[in-house]
């Protein structure tokens, strides 16, 4: 009797234990899922995962076409719509070794304005194909050596007369007669102008890296050596009888060439302690300013017609 009674006592107490661990068991699923809901409530909604976009390349048919005979030169295959003009001369070159692209220049239509080598080919083209004019411009000089030539040519030209060479004056009139105080004065104010101009093209001016055609150097330097030999002429004559603003236009071009920035963006230069800057208050471009004075000062000094024609 003490055994079953006893039995039934341990019976009783492993129910009992079940079903404690069965509760507590189920507390702990409760709190693991309150706990999960809300950190899902509290992560938001889900996004969708963005799809991956495959960027097609876009290839275009160069069509390249004489400007002249309008024939058919090639084919330019396989460009891609980030190639530009220069790549389009490049590949134009590569097909037809002849065609040089430094004097190379390519038109959307005949007579029309010449593409500038940056211009991708997207911005151009209305379809798949795209017809392009070839023009051969010639014989091309950079502009460091067109103004080298165009300032360096009156330099030499202007002391070619000064020193009253025979081929050009009497020698026997010019031992004859000496030189005017205004004639040296008058050499040395037109040379110290075209130095000044060939040190700023080399060491203040920041020239662009384009090029021109041999035809257009040609009609530069024929200007400007033609109106020096025709100054130079009268001014160094035997016969001859009768400083200026070269400052002030070497310092405006110093300015405009280191403008002030203001963030990203460049701002005019404004006078500052330097007094040849002062002419900022009167005009935007003081160097032209000055440049006008020289020369009304020179045709004052030299009082010959050729010098006010330059001015």
């Amino acid at each position: 009797m003490f055994r079953r009674q006893k039995s039934l006592a341990s019976e009783r107490k492993k129910e009992l234990f079940s079903q404690g661990a069965t509760q507590f068991i189920l507390r702990n699923d409760m709190r693991n899922f309150h706990f999960l809901s809300r950190l899902v409530l509290s992560a938001g909604p889900l996004k969708p995962t963005p799809a991956v976009k495959h960027s097609k390349k876009i290839h275009f048919e160069i069509e390249i076409l004489d400007a002249q005979t309008k024939k058919q030169i090639c084919i330019l295959d396989k460009v891609t719509q980030s190639s530009t003009i220069h790549d389009v001369k490049q590949k134009l070159h590569k097909a037809c070794p002849k065609w040089y692209p430094s004097r190379v220049g390519l038109q959307l239509e005949c007579g029309g304005p010449f593409l500038k080598d940056h211009i991708t080919i997207q911005s151009i083209a209305a379809s798949s194909i795209v017809t392009l004019y070839v023009t051969d411009l010639g014989q091309q000089v950079s502009w460091t050596t067109v103004f080298l030539a165009e300032y360096t040519g009156p330099l030499l030209i202007y002391l070619l007369f000064y020193l009253r060479i025979p081929c050009i004056y009497d020698g026997k009139e010019s031992a004859r007669r000496l030189r005017h105080p205004v004639v040296h004065l008058a050499c040395f104010c037109h040379c110290i102008h075209y130095i000044r101009y060939l040190l700023e093209t080399l060491f203040v001016h920041k020239v662009s890296a384009g090029q021109t055609t041999l035809k257009n150097l040609i009609m530069i330097c024929a200007f400007y050596w033609g109106f020096t030999s025709w100054i130079a002429y009268y001014i160094n004559h035997p016969l001859y009888t009768p400083p200026m603003c070269e400052a002030g236009n070497h310092f405006i071009n110093v300015m405009l060439s280191h403008p002030n920035h203001i963030g990203n963006n460049a701002c005019f230069p404004s006078p500052n302690y330097n007094p040849f800057t002062w002419m900022f208050f009167l005009v935007s471009c003081p160097n032209y300013t000055y440049e006008i004075g020289s020369w009304i000062s020179f045709t004052v000094m030299t009082q010959t017609l050729p010098g006010g024609l330059t001015a």
